[in-house]
């Protein structure tokens, strides 16, 4: 064999005795302070000393801090104590629970049989949670009804009306939604009679007992203080698991707060698990006792079954028992495998709707379930143009006799004998009826609202059998079907596509299966990929979603919080399910408070303060050395040194390697925020070092691949590919390796000359001088250098260094210190509990509505303000601003009405928007005050992107609502956009909405040239098919 300083002697750099030994540690590093300098001109045994000295005063401090910290324990110890809620569980029959929660210092009574004359009697047998239910709500007691869709829920709410109109109060009744008011109008209506609805665009017998409102509707009565509070007895809240949504479900949390102590509710809401939870804070908030009756039990239980893309029949998973069936399972996804790329549909993005052979596999479940007889069937897919595109492909397929077919003209004539003749024409409603005729239904947010509720009527009277449906229509009346199918496992978020959540899972399939005519319902997910077991199992399988708070402060909020007496804005962040949810982990947090500091005080360390300054010492040079590292990885500085053969170390977050070679390297751009490549001349140098490092032998089993090879075992020597700054020490030494590594042997031949050199090098071999080879001469680094020095010294001087037991004291220590940040962490996360959430939030809102006006320092509310109280359906910020300024004033009724609409539109759209001459300078008004806003709200620390911002009001429809307020029928305003006609009528009554709030808000400041143009605008929009009236009512 060759001498080794032949293999490497034409490339030797001799090193500088300068810069050696230098520690190669962690990154970041910020400069030392002067007291460091102070300390450095101290000796070794001072420093000690000094360390010692700078101990004392810190003791101090932490004896009063935790004497505070053993005061605020005992005082959250008292809290709980004193504010326990008390939980009681209830005998009750099979098939359901029944808790209690009971305010402090109350006394638990036990509920009353029922009275022998009850508010209301029913036909027929009830179930076991109804009868539960129903015995709260006679003993007059509050009750949250958790249950599956379609289980029953809605008699236990008449229960509720029946009762406070025999007793001659008021009950109201909300919906999440104005289509379920709507539809739960026409049901009450014809149950109890005196039945009024409020839902904003229509006001029908405001003055009955019963009201049904949505619940925005009820939160603005309360902030009003409406006359109609002080006679009601009950409040129900239909869906309340939509509290969970992350826009609106405040108006909940705003409502029940709001609500006075002496109103009783009653909830109902889909299977949530955290009930008791919910119900705790009702009973806190309102210091009466809250029932929870809750219940798994379904009338119709459900099979669950799953139809592999590419394959001819459909595997039972779940049977009816809830057992999983993980052979059936393993066959579907063999079958799924086998039929390879063609099985695997539209993964590639769902613009143009569904591609492949997703169409012939929906076309053949239908198909297969009309044959079966598991008709109607309801089919979930997740776009609405998916929901169209499936339908036509059923054309084949007719599933209605002559007579149905009759009915089917007799009741969609009825219904569209309230539209115009020239509205009758429509596309949609002419291309809809030939599929209602055999039997097939849409329903998608983007149909004519009439259309939809005429094909709810349809579906209910059986005449249509399959409905394609978008996951809305699983929220509503109580519509079952036999069969329910999802064409996809997968849904588009907004942000990306996702697996569904078992919550959505369990809320659409629950529409399969109707009570007394089917013994079983049958559930049909089709896959179109690989998917996990666990996958499939937690989403068939899996729990309900929780009601977790989605609250959040509006400046509408904090406006109406400050013009009501008695109460402010922290008065709802104290009483928010949000804060409640938060506070309930302060018993759990105490505990392990005491159990980490049992741990601390249990590790007692001999001479602790003199380990500490050497650890304290070894600290700062770990930072040092990062600091140092982050220099002579720079690429203006490493570049030159890249060349092949040069040895060098690597370490990464997990591992440190042994030493190495580079072989090549390249330049990398990033990827920038939409997954572009970003501009090389902006974007931060990146360079892949390919270096070839002695590596652990990978196993299939291996979760991380290339692992440092552990010592005395023979491992793999590998080229891995490594970016720049995960170089530790760069060698002034290059070795000979051959020109092809791609033989195993090659590459070993290197390794055996890497332990030649480091035999030869017993300290390692010889490091690049950063100074005098690297050509470093930044000011900064020459300090770091310095001091790493001085502290090297101080640290080989320091008592402990030489002590033969240094590793296990310092491993003591360190393992006290880890003790000491968790104690210190789950200190801070019991103050975080007991602190108001969100206060740092208003503090920023406050301060945005002081510097523009709305309110002065003293929390008044000024003109501005007043106005803003009113806009709770539309950025009121902006549009305040907008009245103010005069930005309405020159404009006409029609340019009111399409400027507004920017602020109700949610569709985006492919075409351009063509905004006409007399709407672009508007428009650029609009732009430029949402960016003062935005300027004043970056200002006050608040959370906001200046472009989001201006970019969130829409000018989609701008030009289709001036042509409708000029006088365009709906067919020539459909022409001008691509957005669904159901999504133009959802904004066009929503911009009504908005019309008739900043009418109030003209009124309340005197304007009534501005009034009257708000009038006259909502005067234009309000006429034909876009304000057709409900067929509920």
């Amino acid at each position: 064999m060759a001498d080794i300083n032949d293999l490497f002697a034409c490339f030797d750099e001799p090193p500088s005795s300068e810069v050696t030994g230098l520690l190669p540690l962690p990154e970041n590093v910020t400069n030392s302070s002067a007291e460091d300098d102070i300390k450095s001109k101290k000796r070794p045994h001072d420093e000690v000393e000094y360390a010692n000295t700078e101990i004392k005063p810190e003791d101090n401090k932490k004896q009063k801090t935790d004497e505070d910290e053993s005061d605020l324990l005992e005082d959250l110890h008292l809290d709980i104590k004193n504010s326990r809620i008390v939980i009681h569980t209830l005998e009750t029959h099979e098939g359901c629970t029944h808790e209690v929660a009971i305010p402090p210092n109350h006394q638990y009574t036990p509920l009353q049989p029922m009275s022998e004359t009850p508010a209301k009697q029913y036909t027929f047998i009830l179930d076991p949670f109804q009868k539960e239910a129903i015995m709260c709500i006679d003993n007059v007691q509050s009750v949250l009804v958790s249950a599956h869709t379609s289980a029953g829920k809605t008699v236990v709410a008449e229960y509720a009306i029946a009762l406070s109109l025999k007793k001659q109060q008021r009950v109201i009744y909300t919906t999440p939604i104005k289509a379920l008011s709507n539809q739960k109008y026409r049901e009450f209506s014809e149950e109890f009679k005196d039945v009024g609805l409020i839902t904003g665009d229509v006001t029908i017998n405001p003055t009955a007992s019963c009201l049904i409102m949505t619940t925005e509707i009820l939160r603005n009565m309360l902030y009003r203080g409406s006359e109609i509070m002080r006679e009601v007895g009950w409040v129900v809240f239909d869906e309340i698991h939509y509290m969970r949504d992350k826009e609106r479900g405040v108006v909940w949390e705003e409502t029940l707060i709001l609500l006075p102590d002496n109103v009783h509710y009653v909830f109902l809401s889909a299977t949530i698990p955290n009930a008791r939870q919910f119900a705790e804070w009702v009973c806190r908030l309102h210091s009466q006792p809250c029932h929870v009756v809750y219940t798994e039990y379904r009338p119709t239980p459900l099979q669950h079954y799953i139809f592999p893309a590419g394959g001819d029949g459909i595997h039972l998973v779940v049977d009816e028992k809830g057992q999983f069936k993980e052979d059936n399972f393993n066959t579907a996804m063999a079958v799924l495998s086998n039929a390879g790329e063609a099985a695997k549909g539209d993964q590639r993005g769902r613009k143009g709707g569904p591609r492949g052979n997703n169409n012939t596999n929906i076309f053949n479940i239908v198909k297969m379930i009309m044959e079966r007889n598991f008709a109607p069937v309801i089919i979930f897919s997740f776009s609405k143009k998916d929901c169209e595109l499936y339908a036509m492909q059923m054309a084949k397929l007719d599933f209605n006799t002559i007579e149905e077919k009759k009915l089917v003209d007799e009741v969609f004539n009825n219904a569209m004998d309230v539209l115009s003749e020239e509205d009758r024409k429509l596309p949609q409603v002419e291309n809809v009826i030939p599929l209602l005729r055999r039997g097939i239904g849409i329903h998608h947010g983007g149909l004519l609202p009439i259309l939809k509720e005429t094909i709810e009527i349809l579906f209910g009277l059986g005449l249509i059998k399959a409905l394609f449906a978008t996951e809305t229509f699983a929220m509503g009346l109580n519509m079952p079907a036999r069969t329910v199918v999802f064409t996809n496992c997968q849904k588009f978020d907004g942000r990306d596509f996702r697996f569904i959540t078992s919550g959505e899972y369990i809320q659409m399939s629950g529409r399969a299966g109707r009570r007394g005519l089917d013994d079983k319902g049958i559930v049909i997910l089709m896959i179109d990929q690989k998917v996990a077991p666990n996958t499939v199992k937690s989403m068939v399988q899996g729990k309900a979603d929780p009601i977790n708070s989605a609250f959040h402060l509006t400046y509408n909020m904090v406006l109406n919080l400050m013009r009501v007496e008695e109460i402010n804005p922290e008065y709802m962040l104290e009483r928010s399910f949000f804060q409640f949810q938060n506070q309930a982990a302060i018993p759990d947090i105490i505990e392990k408070v005491q159990n980490k500091q049992k741990e601390y005080d249990a590790l007692t360390i001999e001479q602790e303060h003199s380990i500490g300054s050497y650890c304290a010492l070894r600290s700062q040079l770990d930072l040092l050395g990062a600091q140092f590292r982050s220099f002579i990885t720079r690429p203006e500085y490493l570049k030159p040194f890249l060349q092949p053969g040069r040895l060098v170390k690597i370490k990464t977050e997990k591992y440190e390697y042994d030493w190495g070679i580079i072989v090549n390297f390249r330049h990398k751009t990033g990827k920038g925020k939409k997954g572009k490549e970003e501009n090389p001349l902006t974007a931060d140098t990146v360079i892949m070092v390919d270096t070839l490092l002695h590596v652990k032998k990978a196993t299939e089993d291996d979760v991380d691949v290339n692992v440092p090879c552990p010592s005395g075992e023979k491992g793999d020597v590998e080229v891995v590919p490594v970016i720049h700054t995960l170089i530790n020490q760069i060698s002034s030494l290059r070795v000979y390796y051959p020109k092809d590594l791609r033989p195993a042997d090659n590459r070993k031949s290197v390794l055996k000359t890497i332990n030649e050199v480091k035999k030869r090098f017993p300290d390692g071999p010889p490091l690049l001088n950063p100074i005098k080879d690297m050509k470093i001469d930044d000011p900064v680094f020459k300090e770091c250098v310095d001091k790493i020095k001085i502290l090297e010294e101080r640290l080989y001087a320091h008592p402990l260094h030489k002590d033969k037991n240094r590793g296990a004291l310092t491993a003591a220590y360190e393992k006290k210190q880890e003790v000491y940040e968790d104690l210190k962490q789950a200190k801070q996360e019991l103050r975080k509990a007991k602190s108001i959430l969100q206060m740092d939030e208003l503090k920023k809102r406050k301060r945005v509505l002081r510097r523009m006006g709305y309110c002065t320092m003293a929390d008044v509310i000024e003109l501005k303000g007043r106005i803003a109280c009113e806009l709770s359906s539309a950025d009121e910020l902006l549009l305040t601003e907008l009245i103010f300024n005069g930005v309405f004033n020159n404009l006409t009724p029609e340019q009111c009405a399409a400027l507004v609409s920017c602020f109700v539109c949610d569709e985006n759209s492919s075409q351009a928007s063509a905004t006409g001459e007399e709407l672009r300078g508007v428009l650029r008004q609009l732009q430029e005050f949402a960016r003062r806003i935005a300027k004043i709200s970056i200002d006050a620390n608040m959370d906001i992107n200046e472009d989001d911002y201006v970019g969130k009001f829409k000018c989609t429809i701008m030009d289709v609502v001036f042509a409708w307020a000029q006088g365009a029928n709906f067919l020539q305003i459909c022409q001008m956009t691509d957005v669904f006609e159901g999504s133009i009528i959802r904004c066009m009554r929503r911009l009504e909405e908005v019309l008739r709030q900043l009418c109030q808000a003209a009124k309340n400041i005197g304007n009534t040239d501005l009034e009257q143009k708000f009038s006259d605008g909502i005067r234009l929009l309000k006429r034909d098919i876009i304000f057709a009236a409900s067929l509920y009512m």
